[in-house]
């Protein structure tokens, strides 16, 4: 998909005008907007030839107020954020799909009801080459080989055997020094053996049958790529997962990618996966939980 420059500049500047202006809500936002947010926020309707933005980073400021019960600490505090904006070809955002990494901020106000992180818990920075704000319209070569990397890394995710992740022959699509930026709970990680230590055995142990779901968009734009689905993936807990045991149950799991591209490599991977949701599915509630720490403190 080739985003047109202004379209892309139309949301840049309208989402970074609101929260000076409410009021600018109406011009930036259809009417009958349709609002999909991470867990416990869920689904929404919001104000009364499309295609899809994309955007990731932090929200940073003074944590003054409490966040879906998550105590303010009176102090800085960085909110992790991915969103997909479906907008008209004016740029009017008809449809927002959010994911903030709640379990974050639960960590930075000292109430993270998870074990420790199995990576390294890294405030995620932007890509390599600062040059992860792309408002301009770019090669729609350049965007189609970026896209048709990463189908073919995860057309190898689904070459694994059930046994051994060499079966997946990952070497083929990622750097010898990727980076990979996980969300808060799991964590970051270099290099493939770090992908694969911290995040892809623990994962693929817990959702051996995982597999892709519908409702997906994905969004080639040069050597960028951002992905998301709603949910994202099916599959069942047959191995104990972030410290929660197998549950045998049958779940779904709300997930956005961010790809930088560099030559024939994936160099950089920024990962957003809706936590509070999977282990509702679990049938914990990680903000009671979260609640329930913050009254002992």
């Amino acid at each position: 998909m080739t985003l047109n420059a202004a379209v892309k500049r139309h949301v840049h500047d309208g989402l970074n005008a609101l929260p000076r202006d409410l009021g600018l809500a109406g011009s930036v936002f259809a009417r009958d907007l349709v609002w999909h947010g991470q867990h416990p926020v869920n689904d929404g309707v919001g104000l009364d030839g499309e295609v899809w933005v994309a955007a990731c980073g932090h929200s940073v400021g003074t944590f003054d107020k409490p966040l879906f019960g998550i105590p303010a600490t009176g102090h800085l505090a960085s909110l992790r954020y991915g969103e997909f904006h479906r907008v008209d070809n004016k740029g009017l955002i008809l449809e927002v799909v959010t994911l903030w990494d709640l379990i974050g901020l639960m960590q930075q106000a000292g109430v993270d009801p998870l074990p420790p992180s199995p990576g390294i818990p890294l405030f995620s920075p932007g890509p390599r080459r600062h040059d992860g704000v792309r408002l301009e319209t770019v090669d729609p070569v350049e965007g189609a080989k970026t896209l048709a990397l990463m189908m073919a890394m995860g057309k190898g995710l689904g070459e694994y055997d059930g046994r051994t992740l060499e079966s997946m022959a990952q070497e083929r699509f990622w750097s010898p020094t990727m980076l990979w930026y996980g969300p808060a709970g799991i964590g970051s990680n270099r290099r493939l053996r770090g992908f694969q230590d911290f995040h892809q055995r623990p994962f693929l142990t817990a959702f051996p049958d995982r597999r892709g779901a519908p409702n997906k968009v994905r969004i080639g734009d040069g050597d960028f790529i951002a992905s998301r689905g709603w949910p994202s993936l099916e599959m069942t807990q047959t191995g104990p997962w972030l410290g929660h045991p197998a549950t045998g149950r049958a779940i779904t799991m709300r997930v956005m990618d961010w790809w930088r591209r560099e030559g024939d490599w994936l160099a950089e991977n920024w990962v957003y996966i809706d936590i509070p949701h999977v282990f509702g599915q679990f049938g914990r509630d990680l903000f009671a939980e979260m609640r329930a720490l913050a009254a002992k403190r």
